[in-house]
This record gives structure tokens, C-alpha cells and sequence, in this order.
């Protein structure tokens, strides 16, 4: 546990760093990337402080690790590594499943009317997650568009037909991976969402 809090402290540490660069040398891309990341690591311990809804810390190193390397690669790692977008859709693209996951095993849960199978599930996982790629291509082809009209700089961007299937077979994997592996883990996750939250709802 203290590992896992360690790795997460420090990815943060770095992205403090990354935004007291931008600051200094006038880089906005560099401040609006690690300000928007920073600000969701934190998203565990305010689930935490606001809601009393504990996550597992290996789960704040998951959306860490998530924001951390899409923020590395948008500094310069996408140009200079092949295959770091590949890693940050996949991990991305599960970090997607896992919360979509979650939220319908804790409606599953909490509602004695619904039932959804895990080999639904497993369907559900993989269309959430294509879906988003979906838009997320379509959100970065729109950015294109006005960076081109307006000769402004986004911090995200198209490359081509080809770098956008890449992107989707990966968000697949990432998919596949959650849908495989991770519903054993998540349940308990889902269960917890479901005492703290939808139970105080109802």
C-alpha cells in the first residue's frame, strides 16, 4: 500500500514540476496538460473526503499512471516514442472500462430488478469503451479543425486514418484486458460504490 501511495505522490510531484515549467517559460500547453492531470489525481481522495468512499490505492495509482503518461506524451514523449500512444490508449481505454464497469455492477447491485450477466458485461465493457474512442477521435478531429482555422496550438491532435485505428485497436485492448481480468477485482470496488452512494440516494 505504501508503494502504490509512494508512485502516486511522485507521478504528482512531476506533474507540479511539469507546471512550474510551463509557468516559467511561458509553455501553456505544458500548464493546461499538468494542471488538468494534477487536478484529477485528486480525484480518489475527494471520492474519499466528500463522499467516505475509500479506494483500493492501487486504484489512485491506476488514474495516475493514466493522466501521468497521456501528460508525458503530450510533452514531447508521443513524438518521441512510437509506441507511448499506444501505451496511453490502452491504459486509458481500461481506465474508461474499469469506471464504466463499476457504475452498472453497482446499479446491478443495487437494484434487485437488474441483472446483468457477466458475459453481457463483458459486451457492455468493450462497446463503452469503443464508443468513447469513438468520440474522443472525433473531439481531436474537431480540435484539427479550429487549430487550422485559428492557427492556434491544441494540446491534442490528429495523425492521420492510420494513428486513429491504431488508437481504437488499442483502446480494444485496453477493453479486453478489463473485461477479462478486471471484473473479479472491480465487484468489490462496485460493492463499495454501492453501500456509500446508491444507498444513501435511495
Amino acid at each position: 500500500m505504501r508503494t502504490q501511495r509512494r508512485l502516486t505522490r511522485l507521478m504528482q510531484l512531476v506533474l507540479v514540476g511539469l507546471v512550474a515549467y510551463g509557468l516559467v517559460d511561458g509553455q501553456p500547453k505544458a500548464i493546461v496538460n499538468g494542471s488538468v492531470a494534477l487536478l484529477i489525481t485528486f480525484f480518489p481522495a475527494l471520492l474519499e473526503r466528500n463522499y467516505d468512499l475509500p479506494l483500493d490505492p492501487w486504484l489512485g495509482l491506476w488514474i495516475t499512471a493514466a493522466v501521468f503518461l497521456h501528460t508525458l506524451g503530450s510533452a514531447g514523449l508521443y513524438g518521441q516514442i512510437d509506441w507511448w500512444d499506444h501505451l496511453t490508449h490502452a491504459l486509458s481505454a481500461s481506465l474508461v472500462a474499469g469506471v464504466g464497469y463499476t457504475v452498472a455492477r453497482a446499479v446491478d447491485l443495487h437494484a434487485d430488478d437488474i441483472h446483468i450477466p457477466s458475459r453481457v458485461a463483458f459486451v457492455y465493457i468493450f462497446v463503452l469503451v469503443m464508443a468513447f474512442g469513438v468520440i474522443w477521435e472525433l473531439f481531436e478531429f474537431a480540435l484539427d479543425i479550429i487549430a487550422a482555422s485559428t492557427g492556434v496550438t491544441m494540446p491534442l491532435a490528429q495523425h492521420g486514418l492510420d494513428d486513429t485505428v491504431r488508437d481504437l485497436m488499442y483502446n480494444s485492448l485496453g477493453a479486453l484486458l478489463v473485461g477479462t481480468f478486471g471484473q473479479v477485482y472491480l465487484t468489490d470496488v462496485a460493492e463499495t460504490v454501492r453501500e456509500r452512494l446508491l444507498s444513501v440516494e435511495s
